[in-house]
């Protein structure tokens, strides 16, 4: 995808103020059907300036796999184009005694990127969004509600975008599906069934869809 160079420039320096290391702007088919919006980086995404690499990346993989679908056919981004991080203690040797750690990003750091994301859905007009987690599908449609309500919903709405200081709505409404964020499955592997029947929803809508 083409970036106006002054598009880039404006987010970076919108995000130098917080906490954040590393810039990824997406990789995959920006012609293609399918657009998937993440969190924000982690540690290795940030140094090879890649989404969705290590753990989490593989689990997408298989998830991707189980949908009939490749990094190929889809277009991978994120809220946050840069990795937030918070310090914390560790034990390790010759770590000086703390490390950075991932975290959450705030509202402010999702804002200062949004015209990023904007850019990126009005120049791809995919057929299908998927929210991966909710901090994803928060800034996508404003749900504030539990994710776990709508997991696997093919959702018609208006999108959120940057307007004014803060959000308006889009004119055109896209199908978004929220799913859960595929490092979710580390963390609480009881919602590996949940995640599979997301993804059996998933599934059968892209195949109705291609009828």
């Amino acid at each position: 995808m083409d970036w106006p160079e002054r598009l880039v420039n404006e987010a970076k320096k919108r995000i130098e103020p917080y906490d954040v290391e590393g810039f990824v702007l997406g990789k995959g088919d920006h012609r293609g059907r399918v657009m998937i919006v993440g969190e924000a980086p982690g540690e290795n995404e940030a140094v090879k300036g890649e989404p969705f690499i290590g753990r989490a990346g593989d689990e997408l993989d298989k998830q991707l796999d189980y949908l009939g679908l490749s990094r190929e056919d889809v277009y991978i981004t994120s809220v946050v184009r840069s990795r937030p991080y918070k310090w914390v203690n560790t034990n390790k040797k010759g770590s000086g005694g703390k490390r950075k750690a991932n975290r959450k990003p705030n509202q402010k750091e999702i804002y200062a990127h949004a015209k990023l994301l904007d850019y990126q859905i009005e120049q791809m007009k995919p057929e299908i969004i998927i929210a991966l987690g909710g901090v994803a599908y928060e800034r996508l449609t404003g749900d504030k509600g539990k994710i776990s309500d709508v997991i696997g919903e093919a959702i018609r709405t208006r999108i959120q975008r940057e307007e004014g200081g803060g959000y308006g709505e889009t004119e055109k409404e896209y199908t978004v599906v929220p799913l859960y964020h595929p490092a979710a499955i580390f963390y609480n592997p009881k919602i590996k069934e949940d995640i599979y029947h997301s993804l059996d929803r998933l599934k059968d809508y892209l195949e109705r869809e291609e009828e």
